[in-house]
């Protein structure tokens, strides 16, 4: 089996919510999508995605994706996709760093190993736990009301984590409102219930320890990637009550490394195209259950065709570390496939159908606005 030709698409992918508020002031109504399918020379094809959060979020952006995909495209010609490594290592070679970019590639040679083997991608990634996976909301930044109103809207669809944006400028009410957003938040919280206050590595430590001296106590969370750098978050853990989670610090294998042997943080966000797909994101699976991190399986938004790729990986985390999944289908408007994800007792697990087990919606993508090989 050999990849005989890939296509590259765009798309725009609308929020579902209208405008999404991140801190720093960053907002955003929409997400550039670079869908890409691969073809072999039996015909078995393959699709992986890659929609950055917009350009200010981590250094990703659209139009740099689809300008990595055309500098690895022709270096895979001619390869066996389900060599995953090998095409990883091939990758690398052609293009240093740009995770963003060998995301989609890496993710169609997953689906096209899946379905050259007639199995679902999990079991390949090591098999499925067979234990429903609960997801988590992305609130975005707002009224602290508006904010615990859209927590509960979540939990009336079955979301069990949330995922609350707090880092507001002082300019926009600083530490004070980020503290009135999080009690909000917190403030109808359920059994079993898990909330992550994720500033994306908006603040300093001097404007964290001011906002967590203004919470009631007894409040349960988790603080995500509160700052933008590794001295700060480390200077910030040695004075902060709650466990701290890194994400956008942690893409590449060697920072997460760095991480556990430094003690920075307790858990870990595994974006699958933050870490470059499947491929790295099965070795960062691991390096964060060896050291006993817990950590969540998403990405940095994305359609249905990233939502297929999060719950495979995810579906091989042990328990006992995983605490959700994001659901960024549902971050988006476009259907650009159907997932038939598997739903029922407080969570979900990955279909059953060979490969991603995806139908992708070819009308949606219009043409390709590039094409390599035959």
């Amino acid at each position: 089996m050999k990849i005989e030709r890939i296509e590259l698409f765009q798309v725009d992918l609308p929020y579902s919510g209208g405008t999404y508020l991140l801190s720093g002031g960053r907002t955003y109504d929409s997400f550039d999508a670079s869908i890409v399918r691969i073809t072999c020379d039996d015909g078995t094809q393959g699709w992986g995605e890659s929609t950055p959060f917009g350009s200010t979020y981590v250094a990703s952006h659209a139009l740099g994706a689809r300008a990595g995909i055309a500098e690895l495209a022709p270096a895979l010609l001619g390869r066996d996709p389900r060599q995953v490594d090998r095409i990883n290592e091939v990758m690398d070679a052609a293009l240093v760093g740009h995770n963003h970019a060998k995301t989609p590639l890496d993710v169609a040679c997953w689906d096209i190993f899946g379905k050259s083997v007639g199995l679902p991608v999990c079991e390949l990634l090591g098999g499925s736990t067979g234990i429903p996976m609960p997801m988590i909301s992305s609130i975005y930044a707002g009224d602290p009301a508006d904010m615990r109103q859209r927590v509960a809207e979540h939990r009336a669809r079955g979301y069990r984590g949330h995922s609350i944006k707090i880092g507001a400028l002082d300019s926009e009410g600083g530490p004070a409102l980020d503290a009135e957003r999080i009690a909000a938040s917190l403030a109808d919280k359920r059994p079993g219930e898990y909330f992550l206050a994720d500033a994306n590595g908006g603040m300093v430590p001097e404007t964290v320890l001011r906002m967590l001296r203004m919470l009631p106590p007894g409040l349960d969370f988790v603080l995500e990637a509160p700052c933008a750098t590794w001295r700060e978050t480390m200077s910030l853990r040695q004075r902060c009550p709650y466990p701290i989670v890194v994400d956008e610090l942690a893409q590449q294998d060697a920072d997460l490394s760095w991480a556990v042997a430094h003690d920075v943080a307790d858990g870990f966000g595994l974006k699958i195209s933050k870490a470059g797909g499947l491929t790295p994101g099965r070795r960062q699976r691991d390096i964060a259950r060896a050291a006993g991190l817990t950590f969540s399986v998403q990405d940095t938004v994305g359609s249905a065709i990233a939502f297929a790729a999060i719950t495979h990986l995810a579906a091989t985390v042990p328990v006992r570390l995983l605490r959700c999944i994001l659901n960024v289908e549902d971050m988006v408007t476009l259907e650009t496939a159907r997932f038939n994800a598997i739903r029922g007792d407080g969570g979900i697990l990955p279909p059953e159908a060979p490969g991603l087990g995806i139908e992708v919606n070819e009308a949606v993508l219009g043409d390709a606005v590039a094409v390599w090989g035959q």
